[in-house]
């Protein structure tokens, strides 16, 4: 567009000592004009497609690889403890699969907002994000550039029409990596145009790390296109563009990298808006954490250059003649090696103070007094974005579940017992269940919000059986909310259950909730032989059942027992089956198949 414009003024522009208005315009000046607008034009184009095509390419790669590694990725993130050295590890390792630092950080902003991170944790997988990031700068050192779209295409027939799931979403993958290359491939061509737009090319030019305040110009320069784009593998590609076609120099192009670092870590701080004090100290350290990395090693910059270049196999300036247009082939791996071993050295330089920064942002954003979570569950949407690990986080959900039903088993058998029922005790349960309910119906919207989006079968299976097994630990509650119901009405109209009555409820609850805790077990284990495992509990509870109920039906015969207490003992035998029905609806849907 400044090229254009230029030539237009230039065309306009007022003659000297002349009187007329302007100079006319000759037939060059108009061929020039049109011949700018259409270089222009096909520039613009040629970005905007090449850089769409990245992104998707990007995004299918981090999918397909987030499900073919899904199981292997829960576990990782699981097994994060406060070894900050094993936590940057699993930082790495999990943003070389998702294939962004982005989804990395907002996604242990989402663990620490829901309080199964803790912020010493978060900020190991947040300085390891920061190096696997650099991944995507080594995969564009490979020279496939030219045969992305056939990678493409290729993958494209597999994934089309291949019937296995895992060879779906490895195509995915592959495919995403030919889309990547095909994108940046298009958008070096877009950018050997700017050569044919002089005033475009000179403006490109001013922009020189040649001095310290050069530096910090291209650096703020990276930093504000990552933000707009919010993706560092985009303005990396770019980047590595300009860089490569001789537009800019590889010096201009470390210090618009360095930028880039800086402008990821907006997605994670806009993530922390509204969310923990914990979550939001998490996200203002991949701040800080960037920011100070960066001003140390623009403070050496002309050494930390000379360093890569001595480091570097070939000479980042040697020009190479292809096609008849200027390429320089050894920028690309300069760039990613300018882009790493930042990272690296500034992780190296932070693991040493990971106590020191702790203890800062916790004075930076001091603790409230009071419920910050306005919700009952910690599931976070911040998850979505990686259905895998959202799974897990509504699975731990209704883990939860199952102990409260457990602990409201416990609570009733004490409740029966008693001659005066602990009316603390008694509150305590029916508020239990109404916690139950809220929590089914936000497991419920959570998961029906992931069920929406594109994932593999197996968490979209699994999405399914959880929404399932939520209903049924719901269900569950109801009735042991019913079962003191029963106890309470008695008591209103002056009556009890029989001391052999309580003694066989208290038995039959005992062996409900053995069998319970056998199936939440199971669960937790993700045992799918639960079925034959906990048999035996589940005849055992159905055999009390019958058994209670023929032995009531005979006493009936004598003409002691109230018609009420009567109603009572069999409505609460009624309810005890019910648990049990649903306990095995429970144990049904813990098998994946």
């Amino acid at each position: 567009m400044l090229a254009v414009v230029v030539s237009v003024i230039r065309g306009l522009e007022f003659p000297q000592n002349s009187s007329t208005l302007r100079a006319p315009l000759t037939l060059r000046d108009y061929r020039t004009i049109v011949l700018e607008f259409s270089a222009l034009t096909e520039l613009v184009c040629g970005l905007i497609g090449g850089l769409g095509i990245f992104l998707l390419g990007m995004k299918n790669m981090s999918e397909g690889m987030q499900a073919v590694a899904g199981s292997s990725l829960r576990k990782m993130i699981a097994a994060v403890t406060n070894n900050r050295i094993f936590a940057t590890i699993v930082g790495v390792i999990v943003t070389c699969v998702v294939q962004s630092s982005s989804i990395t950080t907002v996604m242990v902003v989402g663990f620490v907002n829901s309080g199964v991170m803790e912020l010493s944790q978060a900020i190991g997988v947040i300085m390891g994000a920061n190096i696997g990031t650099t991944i995507t700068g080594w995969i564009l050192v490979l020279k496939i550039g030219k045969y992305g779209l056939p990678v493409l295409g290729g993958a494209a027939f597999v994934y089309l029409f291949s019937r296995g799931e895992r060879a779906r979403y490895w195509a995915m993958a592959i495919m995403g990596v030919g889309m990547v290359f095909f994108g940046l491939e298009l958008m070096k061509d877009a950018c050997s145009i700017i050569k044919q737009l002089p005033d475009f090319e000179a403006w490109f030019k001013s922009f020189e790390a040649d001095s310290y305040i050069g530096v910090l110009k291209c650096a703020f320069i990276g930093c504000v296109l990552t933000t707009l784009v919010q993706s560092s593998s985009a303005t990396l590609g770019i980047t590595i563009s300009l860089a490569s076609q001789g537009i800019i120099t590889y010096e201009t192009a470390a210090a618009l990298v360095l930028g880039e670092n800086i402008g990821t870590t907006i997605t994670a701080f806009l993530a922390s808006l509204g969310a923990t004090t914990n979550a939001r100290r998490a996200a203002y350290f991949h701040v800080i954490f960037n920011m100070f990395g960066v001003l140390w090693i623009t403070a050496i910059f002309r050494y930390y250059i000379v360093l890569i270049k001595w480091l570097m196999v070939g000479d980042v300036d040697t020009e190479l003649i292809v096609d008849g247009e200027t390429t320089f082939p050894n920028r690309t791996a300069a760039i990613a090696a300018t882009h790493t071993i930042f990272n690296v050295a500034n992780v190296l330089l932070f693991l040493l103070f990971v106590p020191q920064f702790v203890r800062l942002l916790n004075w930076m954003v001091p603790s409230k007094d009071f419920k910050e979570k306005p919700r009952l569950t910690d599931l976070d949407i911040r998850l979505l974005e990686t259905p895998l690990l959202a799974i897990e986080q509504s699975r731990r959900e209704i883990e939860r579940m199952a102990d409260g039903c457990s602990k409201m088993l416990d609570w009733l058998a004490e409740l029966i017992q008693q001659e005066n029922p602990d009316k603390t005790l008694a509150d305590r349960l029916r508020k239990r269940e109404q916690v139950l309910d809220s929590i089914q119906d936000e497991i419920a919207v959570y998961v029906t919000n992931l069920l929406s989006s594109n994932l593999p079968h197996s968490v979209a299976d699994e999405a399914r059986r959880q929404l399932r097994m939520a209903d049924e630990y719901e269900s569950i509650s109801d009735y042991i909310v019913n079962l003191d119901k029963f106890d309470r009405k008695l008591r209103r109209d002056g009556l009890r259950f029989s001391a052999a009555q309580i003694q066989d409820l208290v038995q039959l609850n005992q062996i409900a909730a053995e069998y319970l805790r056998e199936v939440n077990e199971a669960f937790r284990q993700g045992n799918d032989n639960v079925i034959l495992k906990t048999d035996a509990a589940s005849k055992r509870v159905r055999t009390k059942i019958k058994m209670l109920r023929k032995s009531h039906l005979e006493e009936l015969s004598g003409g002691e027992i109230p018609p009420l207490v009567s109603v009572a003992y069999l409505a609460a035998l009624n309810a005890f089956a019910r648990v049990r029905d649903h306990s095995q609806n429970i144990a049904e849907s813990i098998p994946s198949e």
